[in-house]
């Protein structure tokens, strides 16, 4: 038995996702690729901010692939394989190659592999117990190479890619006397030895004679035959199992459905055709690939051992931040550096999470441990996302590691820290041109304390005057965004990352007295209302979201 193709798999970070999100990404299926052999494919949850696209493009690194679900596609499950057919083949052809491999059911394909039609076992056999009309082999346009096959016979006048499609099939059972009168033009007639009537066929106008029993042809007959234009088959069968045979002969497009064909795409969703599926009597389903090509056959049996996506989650472990989808998935590993979440998984995975500045420490580390090289760019694209979580060590989540990490990785890149930290913040923080949502969503990502569902986005910037501006510009839409996500509290940093201060807006029934009473800032009443200046907060994984979630605790 061949050996399972193995599967690749996905390693994504966090939706709205920042720098350490897509440069982690990338830097683990990397280190696992490098590790395993295996096939491990970065990708992303959602659009690139400014800063992350400012470091892609200064390593010249592809953007990820954008995965907006890992839902279970057809593309998951196993397609069976089943090779495409001419439709001009026989009947019997056909059906020798279902007995071989045990299908009910054949595609027929063009040369440049579309989908043409389906023909199934219950098809040939309606075909051979129903059909009682002496002219259907015309009207099916049998190719004579296809009765020549079938009868395992041979050709002796003729051209055996003609076709037959005109005339009935009839036996020459009577003499010749009889036969003048029920042959007509056209037909093909299946008979024995008997000279006479050969020659009385051919005399008749037949289209084709067939000459059973093995039964030799006279130079007479063949060059009569050649001069009325009749082809001349002779087979090793009797009369009888000829004409018992024959309509096996016709080509399987006269039989096959061929309009309103249900097919699949690789991409669609396992739980978009279930109900499709289950609503039709067929046994099987074509699959055609992006271009509209036949891929192969599923049915109903290939979705009960349906396994999801194999997925890596990097720089997350809360399912409300985790890709749609995420609970059909096969998680296989989480590597986080956040407080523990709420993605769920069906078994025991490998799960790395460490109170450091960045996930991309944490990688660093996995290469290290591993003896495993870090090349410039990899090196670089860590680095990058280690000064952006951090805030260039400015950040309360900043360790020792992290520092150290970055240090390393920056001479492995050949980039200078405060050189390359000032152009990558500067690109992060160029907004202008930007909508109102762009801006919110750039870096922005859901959480749950009590029965509170909050949402939290932040800028941070190195010009004063911009964050000032976005003050009034932003609490309108604030508003709206939170009603639109279903949340019942929604909160933007406005962080300046010079001063290392955070001007905190925010929306909300409740939510400024949360902020009040996590902060110490005063009556929410009067002096905070929607915004409020927090003096050496600039981080929120470490500082905001501890705070504002023991306080809805209470």
């Amino acid at each position: 038995m061949a050996a399972e193709k193995a599967k690749k798999t996905i390693v994504i970070g966090h939706k709205n996702p920042d720098t350490d999100s897509i440069c982690s990404a990338i830097g683990y299926a990397n280190f696992k690729t490098l590790q395993t052999g295996g096939e491990y494919v970065p990708c992303r949850a959602g659009e690139l901010n400014p800063e992350t696209t400012f470091v892609l493009d200064y390593f010249k690194v592809d953007v990820p692939k954008l995965i907006k679900s890992v839902k279970t596609q057809v593309k998951d499950i196993e397609i069976r394989e089943t090779p495409g057919v001419s439709k001009n083949i026989s009947l019997r052809k056909a059906w020798n190659l279902m007995q071989e491999d045990g299908l009910v059911t054949l595609p027929a394909v063009t040369d440049k592999n579309i989908l043409e039609g389906l023909i199934t076992v219950g098809d040939i056999t309606r075909s051979y117990m129903n059909v009682y009309d002496s002219s259907i082999l015309s009207k099916a346009c049998t190719q004579y190479a296809n009765i020549i096959e079938t009868l395992e016979g041979a050709i002796f006048v003729g051209d055996e890619k003609a076709y037959f499609d005109k005339g009935k099939v009839l036996i020459a059972a009577a003499n010749p006397d009889m036969m003048e009168y029920y042959i007509e033009k056209n037909d093909l007639v299946i008979l024995g030895n008997r000279y006479e009537s050969q020659l009385c066929a051919i005399e008749m106008g037949a289209s084709c004679i067939i000459v059973c029993e093995g039964a030799g042809v006279s130079m007479t007959i063949k060059k009569l035959a050649q001069e009325r234009g009749c082809t001349v088959i002779t087979t090793p069968y009797d009369t009888y199992t000829a004409a018992r045979l024959i309509n096996q002969s016709m080509p399987i497009s006269y039989f096959m459905k061929t309009e309103k064909l249900i097919t699949f795409d690789t991409d669609d969703f396992i739980d978009d055709i279930k109900d499709v599926m289950a609503s039709k009597r067929f046994r099987h389903f074509p699959v055609l690939d992006k271009e509209g090509k036949y891929k192969g056959l599923i049915s109903r049996r290939n979705l009960l051992g349906a396994r999801g996506k194999n997925v890596i989650l990097v720089d997350h472990n809360e399912r409300g931040q985790a890709v749609d989808g995420i609970e059909n998935a096969n998680i296989l590993e989480l590597i986080d550096h956040h407080r523990l979440g709420t993605v769920e998984t069906v078994g025991p995975v490998f799960f790395r999470n460490q109170p450091l500045g960045c996930t991309a420490t944490i990688i660093f580390q996995m290469y290290r441990e591993q003896g495993l090289e870090i090349d410039k760019t990899i090196a670089g694209l860590l680095c990058s996302a280690i000064i952006s979580d951090t805030l260039l060590f400015r950040s309360p989540t900043c360790t020792p590691m992290d520092r150290a990490a970055a240090v390393s990785l920056a001479e492995m890149a050949g980039i200078k820290l405060d050189e390359f930290a000032n152009q990558m913040f500067e690109a992060g923080s160029e907004l202008k041109g930007k909508s109102d949502a762009e801006i919110l969503y750039l870096d922005f990502k859901k959480f749950s304390a009590g029965k509170t569902n909050f949402g939290v986005g932040q800028i941070n910037s190195l010009n004063a005057e911009e964050l000032g501006k976005l003050k009034n510009r932003m609490l309108p839409f604030m508003e709206k965004a939170r009603e639109d996500e279903g949340l019942d509290m929604l909160f933007f940093m406005l962080t300046n990352i010079l001063t290392e201060t955070t001007e905190l807006l925010c929306v909300g029934q409740g939510a400024a007295q949360v902020v009040a009473d996590a902060f110490h800032v005063g009556d929410a009443n009067e002096e905070l209302k929607q915004t409020a200046t927090l003096p050496g907060v600039v981080s929120r994984k470490k500082q905001l979201i501890p705070a504002l979630t023991v306080t809805l605790e209470q």
